[in-house]
């Protein structure tokens, strides 16, 4: 971790694309949808404008009495201004508490709760579909980025307010405040500072810097509230890289846009690439000029791998992974080149960042980690959040000894340090061994799979949803050939993919869907 300690002055989110529009003043940002806070602005702006208009809601956010040290709520709808508002509160000293626009009104206001009567920012949909009636008694104020509300501030109506000074806040302050996925129950608050953050954005520059060595146009489908996207933001505009931010992953939107844009480099979730595959068909090879295809959060499937790749004309394209987590950034690194066969164990999902991060394998239960007998996964480094809001009691109970903290996750190590992600500790099917090698077998193996999830059933036996593409019935003879040489499981179900339960970043929320399906079966 020394690597992520010299000269570390905190990733400054407040100055962001003021330092970059400063470095790189023409350069550009397009996007796929229109801002709340700036609807003239268009979909298309130089990395100056951006500024500007951060510069503009910091006035604004400071006009309605928001200072230095007060937490900040941003729930609204969907779109890239949410990072901008994260900027422009930011950039006064405040700190920035990030809501995705997927989390139910319910969910939200508990995570309110626990910020201590925070400013509220976000609209009148949210404000009255979503958010219960008590949320007025939970916050200071609410300040809406569209539409209007008797009590609440139209930040709109804060227009020409008096430009202030930029407040730096110290490197080891809380300088963002994150949800985590949720996928076990209600989101945690995850509290990172300024200095926690630019040691993830070191592990990630190091390794895009050799790679990428000409100026590039990055996409990025990412989470608007998740930490991974500032650091993405941050390697992006401080070179220079004209950015496409997407909000849409629908396959044909994207498709139109990247046959007309041509993109060099590729960041998003792993489902997200997962759906795109069916742009490496396109006739317009809206993928032919992508360098770099980077994924994060989860491991990803080899099948997915294996076409994108292919649907690229550049000599030598890569796909990254980097597999971490919420709490601490990325752990390990792996890349991929075209020479990666469909049958290639897509488990093993890197090593550790040289002089950045460590990552043990503890076992549980006496003997040593292996593919038959995984081990809890743990992980060092200084990228680690400092606190769960109001709930220190939890956090400690993930940090070992050492500063090691656990992931969730089981797996083990080879002999030459390769990390293999088998399965997350909640997920485990006793004696099925890893669902996870199951699951990117059967990808694998079936070209019309779009989805599948391997959960325990209500008697505990391993239980497949499946969704296929378009929702075609499932055909049921070559899944019963692709299932040959795996473990036992229950007769597939198959669901449309919209039906599953997803987080943030896209992740299926499995212990919801064995819930489901548990109580569908019950219905029968």
């Amino acid at each position: 971790m020394l690597l992520q300690r010299i000269a570390n002055r905190g990733i400054r989110l407040g100055t962001l694309f003021e330092r970059a529009a400063a470095l790189h003043p023409a350069n550009i940002m397009i996007l796929d949808h229109d801002l709340d806070i700036a609807p003239q602005l268009g979909r298309r702006a130089t990395i100056a404008e951006i500024a500007d208009l951060v510069d503009d809601y910091a006035a604004r956010l400071w006009a309605a009495k928001v200072r230095a040290g007060d937490r900040v709520v941003v729930y609204k709808s969907d779109g890239f201004d949410i990072t901008l508002l994260s900027c422009a509160i930011s950039r006064i000293g405040a700190v920035p508490v990030l809501f995705s626009a997927k989390l139910d009104g319910a969910t939200a206001a508990e995570l309110v709760r626990r910020a201590d009567r925070p400013f509220l920012v976000t609209d009148q949909t949210k404000l009255e579909r979503e958010l219960p009636d008590e949320t007025f008694e939970l916050v200071s104020r609410v300040l809406l980025t569209s539409g209007t509300h008797e009590a609440a501030v139209d930040l709109h109506g804060l227009a020409g307010s008096p430009r202030v000074p930029t407040t730096t806040m110290p490197p080891e302050h809380p300088a963002l405040i994150t949800h985590t996925s949720g996928t076990t129950g209600i989101p945690k608050l995850a509290v990172h500072t300024g200095r926690t953050l630019q040691a993830r954005y070191r592990p990630q520059a190091s390794i895009i810097k050799p790679l990428i060595r000409n100026r590039e146009t990055i996409a990025l489908h990412v989470s608007f509230v998740h930490s991974r996207l500032f650091t993405a933001l941050a390697i992006s505009l401080l070179r220079g890289f004209p950015v496409v931010m997407l909000a849409n992953s629908a396959p044909a939107q994207v498709a139109d846009l990247f046959a007309r844009l041509k993109p060099g480099i590729l960041e998003a979730h792993p489902n997200s690439f997962m759906e795109w595959e069916a742009m490496a068909d396109d006739p317009r090879e809206p993928l032919s000029n992508v360098t770099l295809f980077s994924s994060t959060f989860d491991a990803i499937h080899p099948r997915t791998v294996h076409r994108l790749l292919r649907a690229s004309k550049r000599r030598a394209p890569i796909f990254g992974q980097l597999y971490g987590q919420s709490e601490v950034g990325p752990a390990v690194v792996r890349g991929f080149t075209r020479r990666r066969s469909l049958d290639e164990d897509g488990r093993c999902v890197g090593t550790p960042f040289p002089g950045m991060t460590q990552v043990r394998v503890v076992s549980r239960g006496g003997n040593p980690p292996s593919a038959a007998n995984p081990g809890f996964i743990e992980v060092r480094s200084d990228g680690r959040i400092v606190t769960y809001l109001d709930e220190q009691e939890r956090y400690d109970q993930q940090v070992s000894e050492g500063g090691w903290w656990r992931m969730g996750d089981v797996g083990y190590r080879t002999k030459w340090g390769c990390v293999h992600l088998l399965d997350r500790e909640v997920d485990l099917i006793e004696g099925f061994g890893s669902t996870l090698a199951a699951e990117d077998a059967l990808f694998g193996k079936l070209e019309d799979l779009a989805e599948v999830i391997i959960i325990p059933g209500p008697d505990g036996r391993a239980v497949p949803v499946v969704c296929t593409k378009d929702d075609k019935p499932l055909d049921l003879a070559a899944w019963t050939a692709a299932c040959a040489g795996l473990p036992p499981m229950a007769e597939p179900v198959q669901w449309r993919i919209g039906e599953l339960p997803q987080t943030a970043t896209t992740k299926i929320k499995r212990l919801e869907l064995a819930e489901l399906v548990a109580a569908r079966s019950a219905q029968k």
